[in-house]
């Protein structure tokens, strides 16, 4: 008689997972999440006995002989099956705990019934048949007929094997082995299944928690069951140790220098931060240093190891932190990149490193670059880099999201550049800040220009406990600039003959168009003049609109040519906004569009980084006011910015035209901004988005809902739709039959990607053999993107978007 399995075969010849070692190992995983997490405020003292105990039972419902066909652990031809393992899984959970109190047999039930599937759904059709949908109206004598035929012999020694593993890790299982036929477990599943239908099938009460406590421990779950599916360890030692504050110091000591009065006061500050300090004045290490004190301190409240996220709202700017802080650390792979393009990520620096000589080294650095995103996603890493919005996908819950919220207990948070200007995506954030605190984390905001009213809004929703950190008075920030105004716009003549003076000069010359068009139009008409003066390789061009495997190529030239501390070359840099955040660069001048003032201020500090230079010319350009799609009649500068605001920092920015500036004084002006009556406005909006935020995804009314309707428009919202360009699905469907499996080959074929607006679902069509958005456009590789076509007709063109 085979011996019972949990999984198929991934290799021939060797045979899938025994259930029981599945079992055995998701139940080791609970107590290394447990050690790891600590105890979660708020929720009930026997919540990790529960997830033990879901842990244990939760795939025993794999007995029948048709699952076991469905793997190939019979004689007979692998068919489907058709139904719910976690459904019969309830008829252990019935027995076995039979003497636990109806309220805790069900938070158990729960868990193991909902680690798979939602239990309702709404008014949407979700893509998984929902439990309740499936089996809500079936009698006793259905479950009979579904679940069976199974073997009585398995089903003696698995409950045997059950009992003896839970009393010998003194789980509260009953005294002896329940006696039970194939028909008493198929009446108890059923029995127990009603039972937690009842339970969580219609919305909770306003002031119910139970949906939080439900949430969490279904993510304690499903953390276990991936853990042990993936045999994925969890790192036990913390890049970021005690030793840090030494080996910062002797570092320091070793150039001559001592910590700065605000890295000493955010080392020594308990609680949440804010912290406030110019470029180039240490907030990296400051932060740090703060991060490794609240660690200490969480670690004895939460009897855990806290995990640290450090939080950029971009992705460009995530790769250079995430290197960055290996080296601060010397953590070399052990700093987890948590993005939706984390694959892709690794692949890149797989190859960067191992330049791979032919196809054979780059498939296996796309296996090896898949591992390592798999792992981060497996919660491996104790310090991960990443955006907000991954960790805001948490919020979606359910099997699939719910261990992201389970994992961020007793952390601490980092954000780095917490833009105010989107109130949607603010409020969002204040939103799940909110949430963290509720579940013991600790946050910190850094920036080199906070506003106070920002400030304010992150001090309310931590509920008035933060501490502000900035360089005392008499420090003075470095003065890097010197503001000019100009009435021309940035593609008007007089200031493409400005630009050509700075280039004959021998400078290198930023320039920064609001929108994708304009910055095209800059570049192919000032980048033959560059290039005539200092050589082939002198001008370049970046945007948002590359295949992703050119994207690559251009900032690998552009740090070559401009890398913050090399030397300094002339040559030209045409952009958008994607350059406000990205590399780390440092050029001679700058010539922008007018933006938000926050916008701007990112744009400046990508010129004279260093402050090695006298202060550093940044001349803004007044932009034009046009409407934009979906934009109503609301005006944008240059389609891009709103306008009110924008308008406000040209005025401010017109004040002082001609004069120096740091960043203690653009402080200033943007409290001017934001206290302004669009600032009141702007408070107002981010107030009403965070509240929506928390009514629709962080109350968990509904905690076993299907939200699966979301998580697209999610990821659309914040990570963006891509496609393919229609000459490339050939090499885009090579690619992805060159990888070891589905996986890798897809990631490998990922660098075809090209990203569209985010109302960009509707461009194009969709491959379903592909899986993949094609579109007919105008594409150069130095160019980008610049128009997409339907037939004869242009639907977009570079400049609707930035």
């Amino acid at each position: 008689m085979k011996k019972l399995r949990a999984k198929s075969s991934t290799k021939p010849g060797i045979p899938g997972e025994l259930l029981t070692s599945h079992l055995l190992n998701t139940l080791e995983a609970v107590r290394l999440i447990r050690a790891r997490i600590g105890d979660i405020p708020g929720t009930p003292s026997g919540f990790w006995t529960w997830a033990a105990l879901a842990a244990l039972l939760h795939d025993t419902g794999k007995l029948p002989d048709g699952f076991q066909r469905m793997i190939g652990n019979t004689a007979e031809k692998p068919a489907p099956w058709g139904e719910r393992h976690e459904v019969l899984s309830l008829g252990f959970v019935h027995l076995l705990l039979a003497d636990l109190p109806d309220d805790q047999r069900g938070w158990v039930a729960a868990a193991v019934a909902g680690h798979h599937r939602s239990f309702t759904s709404g008014p949407e059709p979700p893509p998984k048949l929902p439990l309740l949908t499936q089996y809500g109206d079936d009698q006793p004598e259905d479950f009979a007929d579904r679940f069976t035929p199974a073997d009585q012999e398995h089903l003696t020694d698995l409950m045997g094997w059950l009992h003896a593993t839970g009393q010998r890790h003194r789980l509260p299982l009953t005294e002896r082995v329940p006696p039970a036929d194939i028909r008493q477990l198929t009446d108890a599943a059923h029995r127990l299944f009603q039972d937690v239908m009842d339970r969580w099938e219609w919305s909770l009460p306003p002031d119910d928690d139970s949906g939080r406590t439900a949430v969490l421990l279904l993510g304690a779950v499903t953390m276990a069951d991936h853990l042990s599916s993936a045999h994925s360890p969890l790192d036990t030692r913390h890049p970021l140790d005690g030793t840090y504050p030494a080996r910062l110091a002797e570092r320091l000591a070793s150039q001559g220098h001592t910590l700065r009065p605000q890295q000493r006061q955010a080392a020594e500050t308990t609680g949440n931060l804010l912290l406030r300090s110019w470029t180039g004045s240490g907030k990296t290490e400051a932060v740090l240093l703060w991060a490794e004190a609240q660690m200490d301190d969480l670690s004895v409240r939460s009897n855990g190891t806290p995990r640290v996220f450090y939080l950029l709202p971009y992705l460009a700017s995530i790769n250079a932190m995430t290197g960055r802080l290996s080296q601060e650390l010397n953590a070399p792979d052990r700093i987890g990149v948590a993005h939706s393009k984390a694959a892709s990520y690794h692949l890149a620096q797989s190859l960067a490193d191992g330049c791979p000589g032919d196809d054979t080294d780059t498939v296996d650095a796309a296996s090896k670059a898949h591992s390592r995103a798999e792992a981060t996603k497996n919660f491996r890493e104790l310090l991960r880099v990443g955006t907000p919005y991954q960790l805001l996908r948490g919020a979606l819950a359910g099997p699939v999201h719910s261990s992201i919220l389970t994992d961020s207990a007793n952390s601490v948070f980092i954000l780095d550049e917490l833009h105010a200007y989107d109130a949607r995506r603010l409020g969002m954030i204040l939103a799940i800040i909110s949430f963290w605190r509720g579940l013991g984390g600790r946050t910190a905001v850094l920036s080199a220009t906070l506003p106070t009213a920002l400030a304010d809004l992150v001090n309310e929703t931590l509920g008035g406990q933060t501490s502000l950190v900035e360089p005392p008075p008499e420090s003075q920030a470095p003065i890097r600039h010197r503001i000019h105004i100009s009435q021309a716009h940035l593609t008007e003549d007089a200031s493409l003959n400005e630009i050509r003076e700075r280039l004959a000069d021998g400078q290198s010359v930023l320039v920064i168009a609001n929108n994708v068009r304009d910055a095209i139009t800059l570049f192919e008409t000032l980048q033959p003049y560059c290039v005539e003066l200092h050589g082939e390789d002198s001008a370049h061009l970046l945007h948002a609109r590359y295949r992703r495997m050119d994207r690559t190529a251009i900032e690998v030239a552009l740090q070559e040519r401009f890398a913050s501390g090399g030397p300094r070359l002339p040559g030209l840099l045409v952009g958008t906004q994607a350059l406000e955040v990205s590399l780390d660069l440092d050029l001679d001048a700058c010539h922008t569009s007018a933006a938000d003032l926050e916008a701007l201020v990112q744009r400046f500090g990508r010129v004279n980084r260093l402050g090695v230079l006298a202060p550093a010319p940044v001349t803004v350009h007044q932009p034009a006011y046009k409407r934009r799609r979906g934009g109503g009649d609301d005006l944008w500068a240059d389609g891009v910015y709103e306008a009110e605001p924008t308008r406000h920092g040209w005025d401010i920015l017109t004040r002082h035209d001609g004069q120096t500036i740091n960043e203690q004084v653009v402080t200033g002006w943007l409290d001017e901004i934001y206290t302004s009556p669009w600032g009141c406005k702007w408070a107002q909006r981010v107030n009403e988005h965070r509240q929506q935020f928390e009514r629709a995804f962080l109350e968990f009314s509904l905690p076993f809902d299907d939200r699966s309707c979301l998580a697209k428009e999610f990821d659309d919202q914040f990570d963006g739709i891509e496609a393919i360009l229609a000459e490339d699905r050939d090499q885009y469907k090579v690619a992805l039959e060159r990888g070891t499996s589905k996986t890798t080959g897809r990631l490998y074929a990922d660098q075809y990607l090209t990203p569209l607006p985010a109302w960009g679902a509707g461009l194009g069509t969709y491959d379903k053999l592909l899986k993949v958005r094609i579109i007919n456009a105008e594409y150069d590789p130095r160019l980008g993107l610049q128009a997409i076509h339907r037939g004869t007709q242009q639907i977009y063109q570079a400049g609707e978007i930035i």
